[in-house]
């Protein structure tokens, strides 16, 4: 069963709510659907975007594609969620270590080497 992750649009007219649901690719735009899994409102004076992750996740890793216009809309959201860890936690860069100095060998191990060389 191919799945897609699509708009379903809802409100009055000229004043659209969209919801993100999971579909058969085959359904209707507001047909039925699998799951339910986030908002988005373009009206308000700062358009609203709100979406579960963990369910985003799960039906990506089951296959479902999301559809051009919803990849668009989240494309913001998903840049954010990269530079944050699953656990909402800042992801901070581990601090480069310098590079180790040569130590100095003695002048009797130089000494030795040299002369099994020879």
């Amino acid at each position: 069963m191919a799945t897609v992750i699509r708009f379903s649009r809802h409100g009055s007219k000229k004043r659209p709510v969209y919801r993100i649901v999971v579909q058969h690719n085959r359904a209707p735009r507001d047909g039925r659907f699998i799951e339910h899994i986030g908002n988005y409102n373009p009206v308000k004076g700062e358009s609203t975007l709100s979406i579960e992750r963990n369910r985003l996740e799960y039906w990506l890793s089951v296959g479902a594609q999301m559809s051009d216009s919803v990849r668009t809309t989240l494309k913001p959201k998903l840049a954010e969620w990269k530079s944050t860890t699953p656990e909402g936690v800042e992801a901070k860069a581990a601090p480069k270590k310098a590079p180790a100095a040569k130590k100095p060998t003695s002048k009797k191990k130089e000494g030795a080497a040299k002369a099994s060389e020879a």
